[in-house]
């Protein structure tokens, strides 16, 4: 079931007797059991109605007891078991998939199981869905981050710019949280009213607005030398903020798009977009780029820049062997 729907019902108290919330990512899992967490029980309540377990300190026999429990002081107790992936499931599990088929109507009973999936193809699983609800938070492919953080705004009812989207996916990563706390910020800095741009990127997160290695490619691809060394010297003397591998991937990353760009049969922007994975506000970037990289000069950066990766490794480095030096030398090659 999508996290944002699970979410949703929570603020309406609209409870599920049982919650499996699963997945190699952290986020959703901890996001929808502080949710259960803030919305079922008051603080008073809590102290007679709320019982947190571990998996490595519990055992499902202890869970289900505890579950088969009636609430002292509310309409609802509230059973959470954190790490559950730690939870003896191969030798104990069957009474567990008892419990799910003659639910407590009064509890609601929480299962946080962290760093991979559960099992979808045991019996328990199916029994989980039937009963109840089962979350998967999965991590996101790097391509998919901007469209995330967009999504987030949205939630809020807040509105990005594309531009300031992609700079907080590059530069954050796939750690959900972590730039989860990032939004929140940016949400607490920027008026309401406000559109958050790239410079509320760089006043609160720390990313340079003009020399990022988004300014590098549009940079590239209107072959602007001078805006171009400009930032190559900014990275030189900044190496921690902007590692050279990071640099070359996106840029690795980027050139490969413009490739793609050119053997679109369909370079409409609806269609572009979606072929390229960007949103349609970068296209006419990518159409300039397109003239002034030909197919063959294309193939010819892509290849530089894979050779260049290498040299970030350690091997065939040459003469030089200082991140400013390949980098410079590295889009030397690329404008000429």
């Amino acid at each position: 079931m999508n996290a944002n729907t699970v979410l949703s019902d929570i603020k309406k108290r609209k409870f599920s007797p049982v919650y499996l919330l699963h997945g190699d990512e952290s986020y959703y899992i901890d996001v929808v059991s502080e949710a259960l967490e803030g919305q079922v029980l008051n603080d008073a309540q809590k102290g007679f109605d709320q019982t947190i377990l571990y998996g490595k300190d519990t055992s499902i026999v202890n869970v289900v007891n505890a579950a088969k429990r009636y609430p002292m002081m509310s309409d609802y107790q509230l059973i959470i078991i954190k790490e559950a992936q730690d939870l003896k499931w191969k030798t104990e599990e069957d009474l567990l998939f008892k419990y799910l088929e003659n639910l407590t109507p009064t509890t609601i009973l929480v299962f946080a199981y962290k760093h991979s999936k559960f099992d979808k193809r045991k019996k328990i699983y199916k029994a989980f869905e039937k009963a109840g609800v089962v979350v998967e938070s999965a991590k996101l492919y790097e391509n998919k981050v901007g469209e995330w953080v967009v999504e987030q705004f949205g939630v809020a009812q807040r509105q990005i710019h594309p531009q300031a989207a992609a700079m907080m996916a590059e530069y954050l990563g796939t750690d959900l949280s972590k730039i989860a706390n990032e939004i929140n910020k940016l949400i607490l800095n920027v008026p309401k009213e406000q559109e958050i741009q790239p410079l509320h990127i760089e006043q609160n997160i720390g990313i340079s607005k003009d020399f990022n290695v988004f300014e590098l490619q549009s940079a590239l691809a209107k072959r602007n030398t001078v805006k171009v060394m400009q930032i190559v010297d900014y990275f030189a003397a900044n190496p921690k903020s902007n590692p050279l591998p990071v640099v070359i991937g996106n840029l690795g990353n980027y050139f490969t798009k413009i490739l793609k760009y050119h053997y679109l049969p369909d370079k409409s922007p609806q269609v572009a977009s979606k072929q390229l994975g960007v949103h349609t506000f970068f296209l006419k970037e990518y159409e300039m780029a397109a003239r002034n990289f030909n197919r063959k000069k294309t193939f010819e950066v892509i290849h530089h820049l894979s050779t260049y990766d290498l040299k970030t490794k350690g091997l065939d480095v040459g003469p030089f062997t200082e991140s400013g030096e390949i980098i410079r030398e590295l889009v030397f090659k690329i404008l000429n």
